[in-house]
């Protein structure tokens, strides 16, 4: 039966090459091209005679400069990747504002209804790596990054509406757990399990990973959310605060662990190569933008953290709001220069919109830096996919591992100076962040709203064999801890796992 399947799988990936922008992508260019576009150079510029790019017996390597440049150069085309969400696919469109929010906040992007920004797109599994599946059982990340008149304002969120923890200490231990273990390295499901139970906060999200919402059917189906509540301000300095949401118009749509098995077995780059082969053919994927929104007294009256990202805000109490539209309409024409180097950040923020109070957010604005600093070099805004495109940018930053451009040619490379280089700008009603308290996390509340209410009895099955897909193999104390947690974000939950391993029906389970 597999090797059917296999086969007739086969045959229609065979079958749609025809027609597809990913597999052909080469020989669109043959086709485009009236022959060679040039004669081949080394990297100073050099032409290359034609033995010395096709023959090195009997010469003397040194003085071949194709072989030496060539060479030299492929032993350090890697750079490190992501230590999460390396694996990704990406594309550039544009935001479309369709209802006016000026009274709420400032941003330019949101100055006029029709008005367009430029943005780009990256979507990644979080645990993948590099040459991984996309259909893992697993979050995604979910970046934007708008080219605003003002700089670039990046929204760096996630598939699911809330977050894993509070407290961004747990960064470091969550990443680790979900990585491999340095002894024997494989993934390891009583790292992960461990986490889960010492920090149940992370339940509510994970409900979602293990539900029918945890493996998308690629990326033009994912809806994606901001996760913080973000403080605004309009013109006049008073404050609002949001959460972004994004709803594909394709509509959402999930794959089966057993179908999301069958595809990486013949497709492991499923959700990349979907996304280049619609836009290539002129289907150009796009999402609804809307916005919850609440006052300072929806803050300071709601009854729980509306900072919290291990939690949700409720749609009745704060519904939606429409904002805009984004549309994904040009595929990168290099991956590695356009998405492999796109680098987001919580910190890249306009006026307007002053970020999160939360501490997820402060710690995400230093991590994602540090990260950019040691993946890509000081200057990687200077990389031309993160240089913001509606605005020159006047930094007083110089030298350090190219691309530096210009390097700020020939004006003062200090501030303040008396010397004419580039002066801040004044704001006389600029707001402060929020300072806020933060308690102790608890979403079990919302955690049984999402289980008893928010899934049908059909989701709340193929939540419990997935959770005991992955529960089953780990130790006895830790299938106990998390019986005991699921227990108390719903009884049906917790009793139905604690059945299901009493059952040893996990012997054969495995994760994808």
């Amino acid at each position: 039966m597999i090797k059917v399947l296999l086969v007739a799988t086969l045959a229609a990936v065979a079958g749609k090459q025809q027609n597809d922008p990913a597999a052909n992508q080469i020989v669109d260019f043959k086709e485009k091209t009236s022959g060679p576009i040039g004669i081949m150079t080394t990297s100073a510029g050099a032409p290359i005679e034609y033995k010395d790019a096709r023959v090195t017996l009997n010469s003397n390597l040194i003085f071949n400069e194709y072989f030496m440049d060539s060479l030299t150069h492929l032993v350090r085309e890697r750079i490190p990747e992501r230590l999460v969400h390396a694996k990704a696919g990406g594309a550039f469109g544009y935001f479309e504002t369709t209802h006016d929010i000026s009274h709420i906040c400032k941003a330019k992007m949101f100055s006029a209804v029709g008005k367009k920004t430029p943005v780009a797109a990256r979507f990644s599994p979080v645990v993948v790596e590099r040459g991984g599946i996309d259909t893992s059982r697993d979050a995604r990340g979910y970046a934007i990054k708008f080219y605003t008149e003002d700089g670039n304002f990046d929204i760096v969120g996630f598939n699911t509406p809330m977050y894993v923890y509070k407290d961004p200490l747990l960064f470091t231990t969550f990443v680790r757990a979900q990585k491999r273990n340095p002894a024997t390295n494989l993934f390891d499901g009583n790292m992960l399990w461990d986490f889960l139970t010492l920090q149940p906060e992370s339940l509510h999200m994970f409900l979602l990973v293990f539900g029918d919402r945890g493996i998308p059917d690629g990326y033009r189906h994912m809806p994606g959310f901001g996760i913080h509540t973000y403080e605004v301000v309009n013109e006049h300095g008073e404050k609002h605060f949001i959460r972004f949401h994004f709803y594909p118009d394709a509509g959402i749509k999930n794959l089966r662990s057993d179908e999301a098995r069958k595809i990486a077995a013949v497709d492991p780059d499923y959700a990349t190569r979907d996304l280049y082969r619609a836009i290539g053919n002129g289907e150009f994927p796009s999402w609804q933008v809307s916005i919850q929104i609440l006052s300072l007294e929806d803050v300071k009256h709601a009854g729980f953290d509306v900072f919290d990202v291990t939690k949700t805000l409720p749609l009745d109490r704060y519904p939606l709001h429409p904002v805009g539209r984004y549309v994904l309409n040009k595929n990168p024409v290099n991956y590695f220069a356009e998405i492999e180097q796109l680098a987001f950040s919580p910190a890249n923020l306009v006026p307007g919109i002053l970020g999160g109070p939360d501490k997820v957010f402060e710690a995400r604005r230093l991590a994602y830096r540090d990260a950019q600093y040691y993946r890509l070099g000081a200057n990687f805004n200077r990389i031309p996919v993160n240089c913001p495109l509606q605005t020159h940018a006047l930094a007083y930053n110089r030298d350090g591992v190219p691309p530096v451009e210009d390097n700020g040619r020939n004006w003062p490379n200090y501030y303040p100076n008396s010397f004419n280089g580039p002066v801040a700008y004044l704001d006389k009603n600029r707001p402060s962040l929020l300072e806020i308290y933060q308690d102790e996390p608890n979403n079990f509340d919302q955690a049984a709203e999402l289980y008893s209410n928010e899934m049908t009895p059909e989701e709340r099955s193929r939540l419990v064999e997935n959770i005991l897909y992955s529960l089953g193999p780990v130790t006895d104390f830790l299938k106990d801890r998390a019986v005991k947690f699921f227990k108390i974000v719903h009884p049906d939950l917790g009793n139905r796992i604690a059945e299901g391993l009493a059952a040893n029906r996990t012997s054969d389970y495995w994760d994808i």
